[in-house]
């Protein structure tokens, strides 16, 4: 995610250390997380149209901007906490809306909520134990699958193909799946040498 790669310092020599919570990089995350429950509102009151395209191409273009921002002024443990927590509001809200005006199957979406939400909760549970699970690169695949899930939907030339709807939100489910099994794995090979 984007707070997992840590840069020294930004241009101006100034870095936030990393118990710091008032952050330009926070910031954007704290507002991509407010703008979740809008956005839902929005799938849910103007189904497909551009309108919902761009707002939803701005609110992932944020999560690489706060990436950005925590890379250059420095990584904080409340942004590693909130920025995935804001991306799984956006994401899943946007999938389980979509659930309910029928544009998507329940069982992919089902499937995708309760990886993310338990991979989020092992996540924090490793943390405290002092061990440490970085995001993969095929989450970042994972990822635009979700988005692709999402955007063919809102997409007004796509929004009849069901059939692609369908499509796409397995693959993203097979991913999410997928992913969720590599950092179990990571997670037990990192217990196993923090133990040696």
């Amino acid at each position: 995610m984007s707070e997992a790669t840590h840069e020294p310092s930004s241009p101006t020599g100034f870095t936030f250390g990393p118990s710091a919570l008032v952050t330009p990089a926070n910031a954007v995350t704290v507002a991509r997380l407010l703008a979740a429950p809008v956005y839902v509102l929005m799938l849910v009151a103007w189904g497909a149209s551009w309108i919902n395209v761009v707002v939803g191409f701005l609110l992932a273009a944020s999560d690489g901007l706060d990436g950005y921002m925590a890379r250059r002024q420095g990584t904080t443990r409340s942004g590693a906490f909130l920025d995935p927590l804001a991306d799984k509001a956006v994401v899943l809200g946007s999938l389980v809306a979509l659930a309910i005006e029928g544009h998507l199957p329940w069982w992919p979406v089902a499937i995708i909520a309760v990886r993310e939400v338990g991979m989020q909760i092992y996540r924090s549970w490793a943390g405290r134990r002092g061990v440490s699970i970085p995001a993969r690169n095929s989450a970042k695949l994972k990822t635009i699958a979700q988005d692709l899930a999402i955007g063919t939907c809102l997409i007004p030339p796509l929004a009849h193909h069901h059939g692609v709807q369908v499509a796409v939100v397995w693959v993203a489910a097979a991913l999410t799946v997928i992913t969720g099994a590599q950092y179990l794995a990571d997670g037990r090979r990192a217990f196993r040498e923090r133990g040696a």
